[in-house]
């Protein structure tokens, strides 16, 4: 059984579009057999609806994971390495390297670029495997970087399908090293365990931060796809750590 592939099938059975859709069509269903079971579930699929798309809901959600570890800065020891851990890219050869990443693979490669310029002693080690596309998430954030004007060194780490396999192929290089974790700050503190697990000891620099201090307009009261997307993100992230926990 391939393993990686039922957790990314049942992660995406459990997001909470597929719980109201769900609740939606039994509503639909059950219209005229069991009307009270229907009225029911139209009534929770509507609730979440609108509670997972209002922007307290989502934010009180997702933050305390942003918050676990501050933002990176300039360390008084040497950094012999930067890790990008990969995410997602759409090859076309009609855009440049960096126009073919998706948002969070933009997101940690300009945070690796930010802790680069603060330590240009430091080795980048761009990572992800080729899983729905030709060239490896590695090797686009390679190019991206090289477009963007990076003169150092980068290594690929390209065969590594998820975060628990990025640490485990990097373990080897990463002993004894002083590095950087470069992800999204809602995936750091899973990203950080598994290191950590593999007898590690990065420095976490967060990156792509949902929730971020500051006054709201009164538009941001509204239900908003933006905020059901974030809560999309807090629940990727609790199975994730839920399946992390249980394979612990």
């Amino acid at each position: 059984m391939d393993w990686f592939l039922l957790k990314k099938l049942v992660g995406q059975l459990l997001q909470p579009m597929i719980l109201i859709l769900f609740l939606m069509l039994l509503a639909l269903l059950l219209f005229h057999s069991r009307r009270h079971v229907a009225r029911v579930s139209l009534f929770l699929a509507t609730l979440f609806l609108f509670g997972f798309s209002f922007i307290g809901v989502s934010n009180s959600l997702i933050a305390p994971y942003e918050q676990r570890y501050p933002t990176f800065s300039q360390q008084q020891q040497r950094l012999d390495y930067i890790v990008i851990l990969g995410c997602a890219h759409t090859s076309d050869d009609n855009l440049g390297a960096s126009q073919q990443l998706q948002i969070c693979s933009l997101q940690r490669m300009v945070e690796g670029m930010r802790v680069a310029n603060m330590h240009p002693e430091a080795t980048i080690i761009t990572s992800g495997a080729a899983l729905y596309d030709s060239t490896s998430n590695a090797q686009k954030v390679k190019q991206a970087l090289i477009e963007l004007g990076f003169s150092g060194d980068i290594i690929t780490n390209d065969k590594a399908k998820d975060t628990e396999d990025e640490a485990m192929l990097l373990m080897p290089r990463l002993t004894n090293t002083h590095f950087a974790l470069v992800t999204n700050a809602n995936h750091m503190p899973r990203a950080m365990t598994y290191f950590e697990q593999q007898g590690l000891t990065p420095t976490a620099a967060p990156t792509g931060y949902f929730v971020k201090q500051g006054a709201l307009s009164w538009q941001d009261y509204f239900p908003d796809a933006n905020q059901l997307h974030k809560t999309e993100t807090f629940f990727y992230e609790f199975f994730g750590q839920l399946w992390q926990w249980l394979k612990s």
